[in-house]
């Protein structure tokens, strides 16, 4: 079984995953032979966005199968509890990943053999992966009826092919109305500090020819009020059961600008990241990134030695900010507490 796309390829042996810190400068991969590896890879930002790390987790998980493979099955079950434990410590905040890793586990209780659970749970980890590229068409086609030709969409942070398996949330939803024949423009903000608008979702747009504008996170407000912007679209990496949204760090702010001048917006994700066990966004753990992120800048320093910083790497908008969410299973709009169950209830 193999797979390949933008962010990541399966060989069948090993994960290789495009190496998400290097890019516009240079494209390289990172080979990961292990699930230890994996780990590293999504600790360290080779791979990010919710949906990858949730994909290259279950394949991490089929490398940890491998290497912890023993012929009697409560034992192997019981190795594999390491290996989920190892992939679940690198990243608290995008629920994908735990839901991957937790679909993995299920999957292999479920079987109860060891004859064949190798293929089996590769094969998995391909469906998870496979699923995820339709999730997100399916969300470009819901989210694209959303927007009318012409309009010039903001978006932050990188929620693209880049972020999940292929074709992305937020820029599958400009992707789609693109290829439906609407002239779409798109402001990317640079997404400080670790500048995913302008490393990565700037150089994913000008690959596919669609009009971009990079724009620094300051300027976001002023592009609104001379009206240059009709729509806001971001990703998220966890959705609480009342609408609250947790994604990259400055999206509240986006969000509170957009109400401020009456541009709706939008959050595009799949079921998988919304966790209805997660009440608001108070309860969601947001992760906090070393400081060097802040202090320097492509590697060299920008501010005064032994500065304090404070770096989270996500922030939680309140669901009263957002517009809609847009799932593969349509287009949902508050009461979100109430609309939110229904995508689980069918």
């Amino acid at each position: 079984m193999k797979l390949k796309t933008m962010t990541m390829e399966w060989t069948g042996d090993e994960l290789i995953l495009i190496d998400q810190r290097k890019i516009p400068l240079v494209e390289e991969y990172v080979s990961c032979k292990s699930y230890k590896e994996v780990a590293v890879a999504i600790k360290d930002m080779v791979v990010r966005g919710a949906p990858a790390i949730g994909a290259s987790a279950a394949f991490g998980y089929v490398l940890g199968a491998r290497e912890m493979f023993v012929e009697d099955f409560n034992a192997f079950v019981k190795k594999m509890e390491e290996v989920k434990e190892v992939l679940a410590n690198t990243r608290p905040t995008a629920v994908n990943l735990f839901w991957a890793l937790n679909r993995m586990e299920d999957s292999l209780k479920k079987y109860g053999k060891i004859e064949g659970v190798l293929e089996y749970l590769e094969e998995e980890a391909m469906n998870i992966a496979k699923e995820d590229i339709e999730v997100n068409k399916a969300i470009g086609r819901y989210g694209a009826e959303l927007l009318k030709d012409g309009d010039t969409v903001l978006t932050h942070c990188n929620a693209g092919a880049l972020a999940t398996v292929d074709y992305g949330t937020a820029l599958g939803v400009i992707r789609a109305a693109v290829e439906q024949g609407k002239k779409i423009k798109v402001f990317a903000d640079e997404t400080r500090p670790y500048l995913q608008g302008a490393r990565l979702t700037a150089w994913e747009l000008m690959k596919d020819g669609i009009d971009v504008t990079l724009i620094s996170d300051n300027m976001s407000g002023w592009s609104m009020k001379l009206g240059k912007i009709n729509a806001v679209i971001v990703g998220a990496d966890r959705v609480a059961a009342n609408g609250d949204v947790a994604n990259k760090i400055g999206t509240y702010m986006v969000a509170v600008l957009a109400k401020r001048h009456g541009i709706p917006f939008y959050v595009a994700a799949p079921t998988s990241t919304i966790d209805l066990n997660t009440k608001t966004g108070k309860d969601i753990p947001i992760e906090e990134r070393k400081h060097t992120e802040v202090t320097h800048c492509g590697g060299k320093q920008i501010a005064p030695d032994g500065v304090k910083v404070f770096n989270p790497a996500f922030d939680v908008t309140d669901a009263e900010l957002v517009t809609a969410i847009i799932t593969e299973k349509g287009v949902v709009y508050p009461p979100y507490e109430e609309n939110l169950k229904k995508l689980f209830e069918e």
